[in-house]
């Protein structure tokens, strides 16, 4: 593990929640809204509306910002997104986790609890200079966002169907040169 569980989870949601925006989009009916808070083990309110799915979808373009700014960046959107969320850390433990941070109370909003617990997560990345585990794809056709949480720091695909893509590309250019 390279972080604590709650943070890479955190992390891995907002990836998630990013790359739903690229084509298909994924996250476009409520029903797409619930399946991505049980995914992701999101605990609190769930309104269950078109607002949140709204809501939801418009913190991608934000999420996507910081997930791929560099260490200063990324810097003055945590803080930025820590204020707006009224961020107020303090140890929990639930659902089997151990201790760990919760920042926002459970009756905020859903989209602000995902943007307060990805700020969370970001800042012990920056802490611990380890931005270079974040990154885009490496698939020339995807912008999908890339976490390499891997011992040896070598994951450059979003998807297992982008790697594959990848791999057929080399395999056909290798074939016909």
């Amino acid at each position: 593990m390279v972080f604590a569980h709650d943070v890479e989870l955190a992390l891995m949601a907002a990836v998630a929640l990013v790359n739903s925006a690229e084509e298909p989009d994924t996250l476009t009916t409520v029903g797409d809204v619930t399946q991505f808070y049980d995914r992701h083990g999101y605990t609190g309110l769930r309104a269950g509306t078109q607002a949140e799915l709204d809501e939801l979808r418009a913190v991608r373009p934000l999420l996507r910002e910081l997930l791929t700014a560099d260490r200063d960046g990324a810097v003055e959107i945590v803080n930025r997104m820590l204020r707006d969320g009224d961020a107020r850390p303090q140890l929990m433990r639930h659902d089997g986790f151990d201790w760990h941070l919760h920042a926002t109370d459970d009756d905020q909003p859903f989209a602000v609890r995902v943007c307060v617990e990805t700020a969370m997560a970001m800042s012990d990345v920056i802490r611990v200079d380890e931005m270079s585990r974040l990154g885009v794809c490496a698939d020339a056709d995807c912008r999908g966002i890339v976490l390499d949480l891997s011992r040896n720091r070598s994951r450059r695909f979003c998807s297992t169907a982008c790697s594959n893509r990848a791999a057929v590309a080399a395999y056909r250019a290798r074939q016909s040169g």
